[in-house]
């Protein structure tokens, strides 16, 4: 029995080291050694590459004017995610990031279009989404250990402007009434009088109120397509889309349109 062993053994080394024998498969190569014969698939790892082509796109893609992409990650799909498929997550849209602007640059200097420049934009989203989800639960946690978010505290304080500007608060070691950085800095904003400052404060009110009509405006005509495009929807779908407005009457308004119950607009004028 031990000779057999001893000339199975060595054989069953030798063919496991023969059909693994690339450096980066260790772990098929443990799976294979100590996992039954029909379980050792379900084990996988990727290549590794440690050389500047990480900073490349594929070459297949070179050259190519559009790259078919996904969409970015969303909140409610990394809450599901476990803390280390997040942390992994991470370093993987940091490194499309990087490559993404290393081609960018790549375009750039060779004076040629760079295919489909959106994709920056939704890794910065998901990983803006991403650090969002961490905070979450760190507050959560926090709340729960300590009481407190855990957070570094802030407060609001008013710039120039009149507008309230949250900062957070720092560690230095000289207080700020001596630290001349802190000093200069202070002495170097600008001056704005109080009378300009409430003029400004007047007009950046109005332009809210003017944003907020023309949004309002445009979501009663996406209302009135959607009505005249297709009269069988289901309201409760639009109230749900568009919860700032009344449907009822937007749909009210669009029937009378059509029957020629509206009355146009008169203007009277008033003398001086």
């Amino acid at each position: 029995m031990s000779l057999l062993r001893r000339l199975v053994v060595p054989t069953y080394l030798s063919q496991a080291l023969t059909r693994f024998s690339c450096k980066n498969n260790v772990d098929r190569l443990f799976s294979a050694l100590f996992l039954p014969k029909n379980a050792y698939r379900m084990v996988s790892t990727t290549t590794t590459k440690f050389d500047l082509m990480e900073f490349f796109d594929d070459k297949k893609n070179w050259g190519e004017g559009t790259v078919r992409t996904g969409r970015s990650w969303t909140k409610d799909e990394l809450r599901l995610k476990s803390n280390t498929d997040i942390h992994k997550l991470w370093y993987i849209l940091l490194k499309e990031k990087n490559m993404l602007l290393t081609m960018e640059q790549a375009c750039k200097d060779e004076s040629e279009l760079f295919p489909n420049p959106e994709r920056i934009d939704k890794v910065a989203e998901s990983m803006t989404n991403l650090e969002e989800v961490v905070r979450e639960r760190n507050r959560a946690y926090y709340l729960l250990e300590t009481g407190t978010t855990g957070e570094r505290p802030g407060a609001e304080e008013e710039n120039f402007l009149g507008l309230p500007e949250y900062s957070q608060f720092n560690e230095y070691p000289v207080p700020k009434e001596e630290n001349k950085d802190y000093l200069k800095a202070k002495s170097e904003e600008p001056v704005v009088h109080p009378s300009e400052k409430a003029w400004f404060l007047v007009r950046l009110n109005e332009k809210r109120i003017k944003q907020k009509r023309w949004e309002r405006r445009e979501a009663r005509k996406g209302v009135k397509e959607i009505i005249e495009h297709f009269p069988d929807v289901d309201r409760e779908l639009i109230k749900e889309k568009f919860p700032d407005i009344n449907v009822e009457r937007v749909i009210e308004r669009t029937n009378n349109r059509h029957l020629g119950n509206i009355k146009p607009k008169t203007f009277k004028w008033n003398r001086c």
